[in-house]
C-alpha cells in the first residue's frame, strides 16, 4: 500500500507541475520573492491565470504569500525544487514519501502524504557543503 500512496502523492506533485506557466513561474521564483504583477509580466500571463497557478501551487505548499499592506509577495518554500525542475534526476519514493534529489546526492525536496490526501511540504535543511 506505500508504493500507492507515494504514487499517488508523485502524481499529483507532478500533475500541478505539469504546465508550462507554473514552471515558468517556479523558475521566476528561484532567486527570491515577487509580487503577482511582476510575475506576470515575466511569465507573460493574466493576472487572474497567474493567480490560478498559485492557488494550486500554494495548496500543495510549494509557495508561500506574505503580505505588505496591499500588496502579495510569493516566495517558494524550497527554493531547490527550482534547480531540481531544471536538472534534478533523482526520485526516491519510500513509505508514503517522495524525496526529489540531485545526482549529486543532494536531497531537494520532501512531500509526504498527509491527512486528508493534501500534499505537505516539510522544511528541508539546506545541503552540507
Amino acid at each position: 500500500m506505500p508504493e500507492r500512496v507515494a504514487s499517488a502523492v508523485l502524481a499529483e506533485l507532478l500533475g500541478t507541475l505539469a504546465h508550462p506557466e507554473r514552471i515558468r513561474a517556479i523558475e521566476e521564483l528561484r532567486n527570491g520573492e515577487l509580487d503577482v504583477n511582476t510575475l506576470c509580466e515575466r511569465v507573460g500571463t493574466a493576472h487572474a491565470k497567474m493567480s490560478q497557478h498559485l492557488a494550486k501551487l500554494r495548496a500543495l505548499r510549494l509557495v508561500a504569500v506574505r503580505r505588505d499592506g496591499r500588496h502579495v509577495f510569493y516566495h517558494l518554500t524550497e527554493p531547490a525544487l527550482a534547480t531540481w525542475l531544471r536538472d534534478g534526476d533523482v526520485i526516491d519514493v519510500e513509505r508514503g514519501r517522495l524525496r526529489l534529489g540531485s545526482s549529486e546526492g543532494r536531497r531537494i525536496l520532501d512531500v509526504e502524504d498527509g491527512s486528508g490526501g493534501n500534499l505537505t511540504v516539510p522544511p528541508v535543511a539546506p545541503p552540507v557543503e
